[in-house]
């Protein structure tokens, strides 16, 4: 083996690199705090059913595709079941008007003239928009940080039949778009999705996607492949130590050299590369020492996405004829929900009967998300018995909303179990208790953080902090990218081993 890297936190970002640090002769050791690998790509059982809060639709399932090949060079996407499925997500007026957003989008345009023909002009603009992103290229093969200008060239070739659009969509936010809709159902079908602030260019790349299916649901979902990328890193020969939180990065003269764990253990390494939260990192592990204004800028300035409280609910019914739709329904409330700072209108539902894995046979999980504010839970949680209380009201109301769009499903209720912002905060350190990173805003959609730290040496972060539109794609690319940096530092050739 070559020099040794120590990874902190065993996520998706965290096993992407300890895969490819695996594959270019470095000794890995990952070190996680939780009992199981995965971070925020999580699912877990309740009584028989998995409520899995992370995978909705995977980038990078089209062979041929480079993101594919990268999933394939993890483990993933050999012998997986893809599911494509015709609804992407589904929106119901009070009235239970219905807004399909199909994954066709041939099939979505006829839809939305179907509802508003007075608004052709403005669905053409979106659909064609849809169309003009098919094909979009995932600049990753190589890392930002090792670009030349020779390599800038022939990124500007491959965009350049995407250029205009890209750079018209990307500054346009979505409410803006969306004011444009003179039909209440179509307007209110895509705001009640997409967060108003997003650059549209987020949505028309998401949807293009769908529809030329590079993008679907893998089988298995959230920790079908974590495991899978488990098991690649593994059978490459790293090593990981669940149950160890790491308290401290060391230092001397102001270079990495390894880790105190929060049992006092102590581990060094030549590099040390940060999966975790990048606020806890930063702020807690590295004690703020290593900062300068841009940083604080992101933490002070940046929007971020609202947490989640997420519930699941085991139902004693099959679901077989509700069609099966990626994202689920969306369902307004008739009276908002109220947590902390946040007043929810809508529910996110998603019946998981694509997934029999998930339930047994005749029974389907069932799981829903509303927005909600992390510093209400944190303070609800002082005292236990509030907090519990709380969860409860929340799914004592999201059971009757459901009973009211499913009659009778109340009495076939047979487990629900809610996450809090807290919960994901409680697992995985994650900042606010947020399950996605910056928000892709317009005024922030292109802003890269630095995988380096002002004034500290072989030392690096992979998260989805990192990227500007997260996800675990943005896990694989950080992963990847580190490595690259780490080789060429080296003056090693990076490569790559498929299985």
């Amino acid at each position: 083996m070559g020099k040794s890297i120590i990874i902190i936190g065993a996520g998706i970002s965290g096993l992407a690199t300890g895969c490819y640090g695996q594959m270019n002769d470095y000794d890995t050791h990952i070190f996680e705090m939780d009992s199981k690998p995965g971070g925020l790509c999580s699912s877990w059982e309740r009584k028989g059913y998995t409520i899995d809060c992370c995978v909705e639709w995977l980038v990078g399932t089209k062979p041929g595709t480079g993101l594919y090949e990268k999933w394939r060079e993890l483990g993933v996407m050999q012998n997986k079941q893809v599911i494509y499925m015709d609804e992407f997500y589904c929106f119901e007026d009070s009235a239970g008007t219905a807004f399909h957003c199909y994954t066709d989008v041939n099939r979505l345009e006829k839809h939305m003239l179907e509802i508003s023909p007075e608004d052709s002009g403005v669905i053409r603009e979106f659909t064609q928009g849809i169309r003009k992103f098919v094909g979009f290229p995932m600049l990753i093969d190589k890392a930002p940080e090792l670009s030349n200008v020779w390599d800038g060239i022939k990124v500007a070739a491959r965009m350049s039949s995407y250029l205009n659009a890209y750079r018209s969509w990307s500054k346009l936010p979505v409410s803006e778009f969306t004011s444009r809709f003179s039909n209440p159902l179509l307007r209110a079908g895509i705001e009640s999705f997409w967060n108003g602030n997003l650059s549209m260019a987020i949505p028309l790349m998401t949807m293009a996607e769908l529809y030329e299916k590079s993008a679907g649901y893998p089988a298995g979902g959230s920790q079908g492949i974590v495991k899978d990328i488990e098991k690649r890193y593994l059978g490459l020969g790293g090593q990981i130590d669940y149950n160890s939180r790491v308290e401290e990065v060391l230092a001397n003269n102001d270079k990495a050299i390894g880790i105190k764990l929060a049992d006092g253990k102590q581990f060094e390494a030549d590099y040390v590369i940060s999966a975790a939260d990048v606020h806890t990192t930063i702020f807690n592990v590295l004690g703020g020492k290593y900062i300068d204004q841009s940083i604080n800028d992101h933490f002070e300035k940046r929007p971020v996405w609202a947490p989640l409280v997420f519930i699941g609910l085991g139902i004693d019914r099959s679901f077989v004829d509700f069609p099966k739709i990626i994202s689920g329904l969306i369902l307004p409330l008739d009276v908002p929900v109220k947590t902390g700072n946040y007043e929810v209108k809508l529910l996110s539902v998603r019946v998981h009967n694509f997934e029999p894995a998930f339930a047994h046979q005749g029974k389907t999980s069932v799981t829903v998300c509303l927005e909600s504010d992390f510093a209400y839970w944190e303070d609800l949680r002082k005292n236990m018995s509030q907090y519990n209380a709380e969860k409860d009201r929340i799914a004592r109301i999201v059971i009757k909303v459901l009973n009211k769009r499913f009659p009778g499903l109340a009495d076939k209720v047979e487990m629900y179990d809610v996450a809090t912002p807290y919960t994901f905060y409680r697992y995985t350190n994650t900042w606010r208790g947020g399950y996605m990173g910056w928000l892709p805003s317009v005024e922030y959609s292109n802003l890269y953080m630095s995988k380096r730290l002002p004034g500290l040496d072989n030392f690096f972060m992979v998260n989805q902090w990192i990227q500007p539109y997260g996800g675990l794609p943005s896990g694989l690319m950080n992963g990847l990218h580190v490595i690259q940096i780490i080789c060429s530092e080296n003056k090693q050739k990076f490569i790559t081993m498929q299985l």
